[in-house]
């Protein structure tokens, strides 16, 4: 009973108008942003990060939380109907989603996505609600040594196992420490990389990295897109799925959850590699695979309950460890920070309404998008007809009112459009910021962590071995790096015989004529 009275207090929080309403409002925004192709959840919330200052802390994360997993539902609809994810976690959904679309059945590719969703995302908060605490309660003896560890342990992950080049991923990760050490040494007080500028004396503020990077790099490479013409979207028809589709998506949808909730747990998993893994499982186990790219609805149902599942336990590490999994969860840790909260494994108990309050909106949250998602597809689909070229300048125009507001500084400004660039030339040349967030947001607590060990250890780096989770986390360190370069070393030997066998097969130059 003591475990279920903080989760009823829970919903007493959730069920109270204010923060029904943001709620509401996320969710809503989220499946806003979804339909939108390119902005994505991260930036989103790094925009409206200044907003937050001003609502309560509870609230703020509900919308916060409500904009992330909101998106996964709306990035369906452009994928389905334009074969153009509005997210990338709902790439793989417009193989077999458009696919349906074409044959004319855009309603019924839709109306499971938005089943399937629904079911994921529940599993996953169930599990959650059980899972969280005891990961909490595990994690309150980690130590500076064991944190030490648990940070360098979830860099690595996202930088080996995301979707990018983990050697590029790496060099993003290395940039993004670079950038945490800039103002003054925490211990000493002396100025590092500052460069004489008294406005870097205090560090670059994590929202001036988020907008930047995230908010105006992710705008200024959208921009691009002006050039290239939308078809125009297929009809929708009906949105419920009839008997048999739901029977042919049943075990498709339980096999996404699963998927979706463990990957999402992994940091540098989420809800893109989750969707990813969930449709080679479903090709994979089908015994009709010739389907798959032809409008296979377990194509669907899997890719899109597995994202949903990812990006509800996603939340687990960075509530119940402080460690974010991916990097619109590295986001929403620096909002936490923004409001004096800090994620970890003293959250549940010392801040258990606006943890249970978190965890239950999420209920609500996907009951709102499932009775949005069917009936209003229509209203979403319109929204595709906005034109970029209106909504970017507005959406710089926040960015740039929105950071002069944290510190009234404007030289904030200017930093924040100096990383945008930086974020947009990054994308250019195939870089993904994300690496980078992450690794500014654990910068600090990897640094902290790791000196402090130092003056326990007297200097000595054998002392991290002496501790059992350290240890046990150093090793799972060293077992991921030996398995990443053993996977380089193996895609350089079969990238060598590729071009080795097709300079056999090339066909002779015709001699010449003679003399």
């Amino acid at each position: 009973m003591d475990f279920l009275s903080p989760v009823i207090t829970g919903f007493g929080v959730v069920f109270q108008p204010e923060n029904l309403l943001y709620c509401l409002l996320g969710v809503t925004l989220g499946m806003l942003v979804g339909v939108l192709p390119g902005l994505g959840p991260a930036a989103t919330i790094a925009i409206l990060l200044p907003i937050t200052y001003n609502i309560e802390p509870t609230s703020a994360i509900i919308m916060l939380a409500g904009i992330f997993y909101g998106a996964q539902y709306g990035g369906t609809i452009t994928s389905v109907l334009l074969r153009l994810p509005g997210e990338a976690s709902s790439v793989v959904t417009a193989i077999d989603g458009h696919e349906m679309a074409k044959q004319g059945r855009a309603g019924a590719a839709l109306g499971i996505a938005a089943i399937g969703s629904f079911i994921g995302a529940t599993i996953a908060i169930v599990a959650m609600t059980f899972l969280a605490p005891a990961v909490s309660g595990f994690a309150v003896d980690f130590g500076p040594a064991e944190y030490t560890m648990l940070a360098l342990l979830g860099i690595l992950l996202v930088t080996t196992l995301g979707t990018g080049s983990p050697s590029r991923g790496m060099l993003m990760a290395l940039l993004g420490l670079l950038l945490a050490t800039v103002g003054q040494d925490p211990l000493q007080g002396t100025a590092r990389l500052t460069f004489g500028s008294d406005d870097l004396l205090d560090g670059i503020d994590f929202v001036i990295v988020a907008m930047g990077v995230f908010g105006v790099g992710e705008i200024l490479y959208n921009l691009e897109s002006l050039r290239r013409k939308t078809p125009p979207p297929a009809a929708v028809g009906s949105v419920y799925p009839t008997r048999k589709d739901i029977r042919e998506s049943s075990s498709a949808i339980g096999r996404g959850s699963v998927t979706g909730f463990l990957l999402g747990i992994l940091p540098g998993g989420g809800a893109t590699m989750s969707s990813m893994v969930a449709y080679a499982v479903e090709k994979r186990t089908s015994k009709h695979r010739e389907r798959f790219g032809r409008g296979a609805i377990q194509g669907v149902a899997g890719p899109e309950t597995a994202n949903n599942a990812a990006a509800t336990s996603s939340f687990i590490p960075l509530l119940s460890l402080g460690i974010p999994a991916n990097a619109t969860m590295a986001v929403m840790f620096g909002a936490l920070m923004l409001q004096g909260i800090t994620p970890g494994p003293l959250l549940v108990d010392d801040e258990p309404e606006l943890f249970w309050g978190v965890v239950n909106s999420m209920y609500v949250g996907n009951l709102l998008l499932l009775a949005m998602s069917l009936p209003l597809i229509g209203m979403f689909v319109r929204i595709l007809r906005v034109r970029p070229a209106i909504l970017a300048p507005l959406t710089i125009l926040i960015t740039m009112i929105g950071v002069y507001s944290v510190r009234m500084n404007v030289f904030d400004m200017f930093l924040m459009i100096g990383l945008g660039v930086l974020g947009y030339l990054m994308k250019k040349v195939g870089f993904e910021p994300g690496p980078l967030v992450l690794a500014f947001v654990l910068g600090g607590i990897l640094e902290s962590a790791f000196r402090r060990s130092m003056r326990t250890f007297d200097g000595q780096l054998s002392g991290f071995l002496t501790q059992p989770i350290a240890a046990t986390l150093f090793g799972a360190i060293a077992l991921i790096v030996v398995l990443a370069l053993l996977r380089a070393v193996r895609n350089r030997r079969a990238l060598r015989n590729r071009r080795a066998t097709e300079r056999r097969t090339e066909p002779a130059e015709p001699a010449g004529p003679r003399r």
